[in-house]
């Protein structure tokens, strides 16, 4: 019995034991599996998934795709989804008209842009697979990447785990850390909410208000949360400059050697007139004057700190008078093609402590560039500007400094080169000593008058290389007692208010917090692109149909205010102090609020692209508008599509008798070439004519019927000799 007992128990271990090694051997299998299991990784564009592949050591699976052991790769073309349109949602909404108005939906949702469908299925294909066990948001840091990345996941309906990749460069070491030090998706959840919330105020105020516009004034009037009140900024410069009037005034300098001292006055345009200023200078003329006070003040300033996008682009526009999307533009080549800056989008000037630790590889990329990198890594690449260094003041992502990658300036064109050093040139600054001056201000009375002359040395050039305004030689005030009256009277005339440059609109954009430096550039070109605002040289204007929008659209709108107040609550929902919801409900009353004050406005609109030609369709006026290809005419009447260009569209078509490029023109049977010189036409062949391309065994064939043909004929030189030959026989 005892044995019996004693035998049970062995086997109920056997069991025991077995059940235990085969819950190892699942657990162990489990692992392996999740071991060989794959991240997909999306990226905002295919040359950034290139430049991922190539550091992850993925290979390209066709045209779609890279594929390595732990990752697959593929990406957007920017924005793969967009909100859907207002008659997507209702079909009574399709018709632009007042009774519709306001348009607020409970939920606007998201659909596929048709130019990319294919991608964005590929994506969902991609995600399907078995192999594959978590997701990596890889789309560029920032509340508009972060929107890209989530929406597709979201369409797709991604069910696994989600991770986000932040880097701020994409050189090799970014890259390779980034991958390293992934985070849940979860911790971006609120920038995520404050893209989503920014997306559906656009479309509430900007849909609703263009529409209303629009409808009641019957011409395509934009308006928008943030175009409006940048276009009234605009304006404003616009209006000062054309209403000043200019005057003349005079002013009255104190001669001293080679220096002069102006007199001073409560108004320094207070003389108006020559005699005012000559009856002043008439009673010292010759007079002596005395020395009552020198004052010395030394001065130290520490280097600027690095650039943030808007500065850059402001810098840009003064130095090269590059526009904002240009600058934008080149940046972001240098930050993708090049690696040699880092991420672009910043709204940052400072860095976090951090990465006080790269900063001596990077000073490294550039001692082939700059001598004082040299220098700055023989004294330890210690950091002089300290003010640099604060975490609080670090955003999304830190100031715009070069990377650790050594620049290669063979491969990039001059304008990303000029940017380049530009950037450097900052970056620099933070090793270098304070730039210190010695200011001198020496105040010379007469009866009733006081002169004062200003000087200033430079004791220490520090991170400035050179200081135009710095003298050579300095006066001593303290050894000069009095000086001789002896005057000179000085013509000047009041310089009007500046028109708007990009750079300063830039700067007035982020003083009242409209837009955000990734969209700036942007807002600017979809106002020109609107005919509301213009380019004059290097300035801005607005058009006279961006005049007469600024008075019919609510005051509210116009005003940076009511903008600013937005923006700051989009920045309070990406920090989680302020909810989205509560955001967007505000949104709806300011909607329903605009959309009531333009209906039961009593102001008139004159349309100025009206033109006196009528449209041969339909009888209607003619509008002019300016497009990408030259300006165009198509009929006012909605219902109606007419159009034509306004002046013929020049080809690179010779004429077959003056070898100028000839005209394309529209007739009854399409449109055809014509020499405006000779008056030749010829019809356009059609694309199947046009693609019918020699071959190149006929293009060989032909060139040796030719060379034949050359040896064959005889030249005038031969014939000749044969002549004179048969002459002599």
């Amino acid at each position: 019995m005892k044995g019996t007992q004693l035998a049970k128990k062995a086997s109920k271990k056997i069991r025991l034991h077995r059940k235990k090694r085969c819950y190892e051997s699942i657990a162990i299998n489990f692992y392996k599996g999740a071991n060989m299991g794959k991240k997909l990784v999306l990226t905002e564009k295919p040359s950034v998934a290139k430049d991922f592949a190539k550091v992850l050591g993925a290979k390209p699976q066709g045209k779609d795709y890279f594929e390595n052991e732990q990752y697959v790769i593929t990406w957007a073309y920017g924005h793969l989804l967009t909100l859907k349109l207002p008659e997507d949602i209702k079909q009574e909404w399709k018709t632009w008209n007042m009774e519709t108005l306001p348009m607020i939906p409970k939920h606007i949702g998201i659909k596929p842009l048709p130019k990319t469908n294919r991608q964005l299925k590929l994506i969902g294909n991609l995600a399907k697979r078995k192999d594959i066990i978590g997701g990596i948001i890889a789309t560029d840091g920032g509340r508009e990447g972060e929107a890209v990345g989530r929406y597709i996941f979201e369409w797709i309906r991604f069910n696994k785990p989600l991770e986000r990749l932040w880097i701020s460069s994409q050189t090799t070491k970014a890259v390779k850390e980034g991958f390293q030090q992934l985070k849940p998706a979860k911790q971006y959840d609120n920038l995520y909410q404050s893209a989503v919330a920014r997306g559906k105020a656009d479309w509430l105020v900007g849909l609703n208000v263009t529409r209303a516009l629009t409808v009641k004034y019957h011409d395509s009037l934009s308006a928008g949360r943030v175009q409006t009140p940048t276009l009234a900024l605009v304006a404003r410069a616009q209006e000062k400059s054309e209403k000043f009037i200019p005057q003349t005034y005079y002013t009255v300098d104190l001669l001293y050697g080679d220096e002069k001292g102006r007199l001073q006055l409560k108004n320094p345009q207070q003389f108006h007139d020559r005699n005012e200023a000559e009856t002043v200078v008439a009673k010292w003329q010759n007079q002596i004057g005395k020395v009552t006070d020198v004052t010395l003040k030394e001065k130290a300033q520490s280097a600027p700190l690095p650039y943030d996008l808007t500065e850059l682009q402001r810098v840009a526009n003064n130095l090269y008078h590059y526009s904002a999307k240009k600058t934008l533009s080149l940046v972001q080549s240098l930050y993708e093609t090049h690696k040699v800056v880092s991420y672009p989008r910043t709204d940052s000037k400072y860095l976090p402590k951090d990465v006080a630790t790269t900063l001596k590889e990077r000073l490294q990329a550039l001692a082939h560039v700059d001598v004082r990198a040299k220098e700055y890594l023989k004294n330890g690449a210690k950091v002089k500007q300290k003010a640099v260094f604060n975490d609080s003041k670090v955003t999304d992502h830190y100031a715009l400094i070069p990377t650790e990658e050594r620049p290669r300036f063979e491969k990039m064109s001059t304008d990303e080169s000029r940017i380049y050093h530009l950037i450097v040139e900052r970056f620099l600054g933070l090793f270098a000593e304070e730039y210190i001056t010695a200011n001198v201000k020496a105040v010379v009375t007469f009866a009733g008058g006081e002169f004062v002359f200003r000087q200033e040395k430079v004791l220490q050039s520090g991170w400035q290389k050179s200081n135009e305004k710095a003298v050579e030689k300095v006066t001593d005030w303290g050894q000069v007692q009095s000086i001789k009256g002896q005057f000179a009277i000085n013509k000047e005339l009041t310089a009007p208010p500046k028109f708007a440059t990009e750079g300063s609109l830039l700067a007035q954009m982020e003083k009242y917090a409209l837009g955000t430096p990734a969209t700036r550039a942007e807002i600017i070109e979809k106002l020109l692109k609107s005919e509301l605002m213009e380019r004059r040289g290097n300035v801005l204007a607005v058009t006279p149909k961006g005049r007469q929008l600024l008075n019919l659209v609510n005051a509210s709108l116009v005003s940076p205010d009511l903008t600013a107040k937005w923006e700051k609550s989009l920045e309070n929902i990406a920090q989680g102090k302020e909810s989205a919801n509560t955001f967007l409900k505000g949104i709806e009353k300011d909607t329903a609020r605009l959309v009531s004050e333009i209906k039961n406005s009593q102001e008139t609109y004159k349309d100025y692209s009206l033109t006196t030609k009528i449209c041969p369709e339909c009888g209607s006026q003619l509008k002019e508008r300016n497009t990408k290809d030259g300006k165009i005419y198509l009929c006012s009447n909605n219902e109606c599509s007419y159009r034509r260009r306004k002046e013929p569209k020049l080809s690179n078509h010779r004429c077959p008798q003056c070898h100028k490029k000839m005209e394309i023109l529209d007739g009854k049977n399409g449109a055809f070439f014509k020499c405006k010189y000779c008056g030749i036409t010829e019809k356009i062949p059609d694309k199947k004519t046009r693609s019918k391309k020699m071959t190149k065994h006929e293009e060989r064939k032909l060139l040796k019927k030719y060379s034949q043909e050359e040896e064959a004929a005889e030249s005038p030189l031969a014939l000749a000799l044969k002549a004179a030959m048969k002459q002599e026989d």
